[in-house]
């Protein structure tokens, strides 16, 4: 399933809900072509998260998404052990204890002989993988999402640069784990704060704006079939002029669409002074950018 060109990627993108330009067809293309990350920036709500979903369906494989917070480590993005199964077993199995150490005539020689039982509870059935081990070790090709990695600390995108680098983890109690398909993998970052270079060179950058207004519209088309075009384009440029206020939560394409929803399910097919004051909240996710938007409602509406 792999795409054959960047005309192909177009074509199976939008089959997948998700109308790309030529400039997101062309990386998606090229990362797939050359086995590097995808790291996608731009403002929070314009379809990076949804690029990676549209990708894994397109390619029909499984999405496995890591969501990147601070102070995420290593051992939640990789794997843990399960220790309350350990323990568990060790409580059911303590009986065969005095079998192990029989024989023993000093502690020390009684220790080595319980410490060389360590691979019967440090093996496969104990561990639990995260979603950074469980994307190497998958069987099948699959789409890693790496979502928001911005919000990690420096640290841990040290040892996201090494992983992807190598795509390999060593697991102190089993060996290393090499991966059996290289995954295609898509980073996302809101501009929390920047990116190394380090991790930029490793990647195929991209930076997601908030479309324009002919591909709004086919948005809005296509993920609301039905909605009556006069009303798809009111609403398109009513939100390219709040864009334009000084807010700071400017609208994304995800506000769009909810405004849209939202002024199918009021029965509305018209914008007006009232229902724009009435449905303002769905457009604005602060206080300040509401008073602002209503203050411009003149020229929002015009």
């Amino acid at each position: 399933m792999e795409f054959k060109d960047v005309t192909d990627v177009q074509e199976r993108l939008e089959k997948a809900d998700y109308i790309p330009s030529r400039e997101i067809a062309t990386v998606v293309f090229l990362a797939e072509a050359t086995g590097k990350p995808i790291l996608v920036e731009g403002p929070a709500g314009v379809g990076k998260t949804e690029l990676a979903k549209a990708v894994a369906r397109s390619l029909k494989r499984e999405l496995i998404r890591l969501q990147c917070y601070e102070g995420l480590d290593e051992a939640k993005a990789l794997y843990e052990w399960e220790y309350a199964k350990q323990l568990l077993y060790t409580q059911m199995v303590k009986e065969k204890i005095n079998d192990v150490i029989a024989g023993s005539r000093t502690l020390p020689e009684a220790v080595d002989k319980i410490a060389a039982q360590d691979d019967a509870f440090f093996s496969e059935r104990f561990l639990q993988p995260r979603p950074l081990l469980r994307a190497i070790t998958s069987a099948d090709p699959v789409v890693l999402l790496i979502d928001e990695v911005d919000k990690s600390d420096p640290e841990f995108e040290a040892f996201l640069l090494e992983l992807l680098s190598d795509f390999q983890v060593t697991i102190p109690e089993l060996g290393t784990r090499q991966a059996n398909k290289i995954p295609f993998v898509v980073l996302t970052s809101n501009n929390f704060r920047d990116m190394s270079d380090a991790l930029k060179r490793r990647c195929i950058h991209i930076y997601i704006d908030y479309p324009a207004r002919d591909l709004e519209i086919r948005i809005v088309r296509l993920k609301i079939p039905g909605i009556e075009e006069r009303l798809v384009e009111k609403i398109v440029d009513a939100i390219n002029r709040i864009r334009k206020l000084d807010l700071k939560k400017r609208p994304c394409i995800s506000e769009t669409l909810d405004w849209a929803h939202s002024l199918i399910a009021l029965h509305v097919d018209d914008l007006s002074w009232d229902v724009l004051m009435d449905t303002i909240n769905v457009i604005c996710k602060h206080r300040a950018d509401s008073e602002k938007v209503k203050g411009a409602l003149q020229s929002i509406l015009h």
